[in-house]
């Protein structure tokens, strides 16, 4: 059978005659064939030495390694989400499927996971709705009080999270620590009501005893007086009140420092912070600043990582209201009743402090829902320690259940 020019070449065969310069094309085109060869052979080498060293790179373990890495990242991401917004953070979470919009899945991540902001803690277990106050219910429930006396209970619920300053969100978490403590130590307490009473005057004594702004510290037999008729009406046992006493005054309550993204390390446990828009006091102007009430104290930043404010204005004396201002929207205003001047102060350009114009002081909030939520915490910390006041309203309701 003859062999055409073209069968030639694909066989690797030259033809028997063929003229010098076809002889050369035909000569390279076999060598760079042999190359290709060549190098074809050695990738399948290199392939397969790579397969025996990692055996499993597109295997189903790798593929799954892959996206275990995609979803720690995802869950890093979620838990700074949380620290600057607990709401936001743990919807970032459920959304990518990374936790269960569950309330016992959310109250097991609050209290195992490591690195969560414990302000954020407390503002997210301290909301109202239907969910969040599943999720405390099952957060308290992972606590076990049982054998412990209050203030060991209180010491382990209180480093869980930051309590926060509102008088609401307060009153719904202790009620919560209350009737679980009294759930681990049936016998104890006639009622939830004594448990939380007691568990406030405990946390106020530990404020006055280790505050060093408070000078007349309580005695034991004051601590003693403060507590009679709460169980029901009849006193607890002096034993037990004065071994409560002993522990606070030995060791204060360890607050606990926060793992996340606190930006205002300077201001403990604010009762409340956020931006509002103010009105100048000579120039009126809005502007628009970073606001921190605490210490019954507003303080209030150009921006909110600056460590000093530029203005401070002290509450005391003071009442807050809602203000229909033509410019602004969601208005709410500080004044002395008496009408004086407000002793304020703040920072000028230079840097020297003087003291405020102010007759009274304008701020804007972004919604009637923030002014108003603005207006209960300005007014709780103007009443000073909105513990008292819980303390006082269960007190009479104890009082008038053993009266009837």
């Amino acid at each position: 059978m003859a062999i055409s020019r073209k069968d030639s070449f694909l066989w690797g065969k030259a033809p028997l005659k063929l003229p010098t310069g076809e002889r050369r094309v035909s000569e390279t085109i076999r060598m760079h064939k042999f190359e290709l060869e060549d190098d074809i052979q050695k990738l399948r080498l290199e392939i397969n030495h790579i397969h025996h060293v990692m055996p499993g790179i597109h295997s189903p373990e790798m593929k799954e390694q892959s996206k275990s890495v995609v979803r720690n990242r995802k869950f890093l991401r979620g838990k700074k989400k949380f620290n600057m917004d607990p709401k936001k953070g743990v919807h970032y979470l459920v959304e990518n499927n990374l936790l269960e919009w569950r309330a016992q899945a959310v109250a097991e991540f609050l209290y195992k996971e490591e690195g969560l902001n414990k302000t954020a803690i407390g503002n997210f277990l301290g909301e109202r709705e239907e969910m969040h106050l599943a999720v405390l219910k099952a957060f308290v429930g992972l606590h076990e009080f049982s054998d412990l006396n209050l203030v060991q209970a209180l010491r382990q619920f209180l480093w869980s999270f930051r309590l926060p300053g509102e008088a609401q969100k307060i009153d719904r978490m202790m009620e919560a620590f209350a009737s679980r403590y009294c759930g681990c130590n049936p016998g104890v307490f006639h009622s939830t009501d004594t448990c939380y009473i007691l568990s406030f005057a405990i946390i106020m004594l530990n404020t006055s005893l280790h505050n060093p702004n408070v000078k007349d510290k309580p005695s034991l037999q004051r601590f003693v007086s403060m507590n009679r008729e709460i169980n029901n009406g009849e006193d607890l046992p002096v034993e037990l009140l004065t071994k409560l006493y002993a522990s606070i005054r030995s060791e204060p309550f360890k607050i606990p420092e926060d793992d996340g993204n606190d930006l205002t390390l300077t201001f403990f446990n604010p009762d409340r912070e956020g931006w509002l828009l103010k009105m100048g006091g000579r120039v009126k102007t809005w502007k628009r600043r970073w606001f921190i009430l605490t210490d019954s104290c507003l303080y209030y930043f150009e921006y909110t990582t600056d460590k000093d404010p530029i203005g401070i204005i002290p509450l005391e004396n003071l009442c807050v209201r809602t203000l229909q201002d033509t410019s602004k929207s969601y208005c709410l205003e500080l004044y002395n009743p008496k009408g004086q001047k407000i002793k304020a102060c703040k920072t000028e350009n230079k840097g020297r402090v003087v003291q405020g114009k102010h007759q009274s002081y304008k701020l804007s909030a972004a919604s009637a829902e923030e002014r108003d939520t603005w207006i209960d915490a300005i007014r709780a910390s103007i009443s000073k320690d909105p513990f008292y006041d819980l303390v006082s309203l269960r007190k009479r309701k104890v009082m008038s259940n053993t009266s009837s």
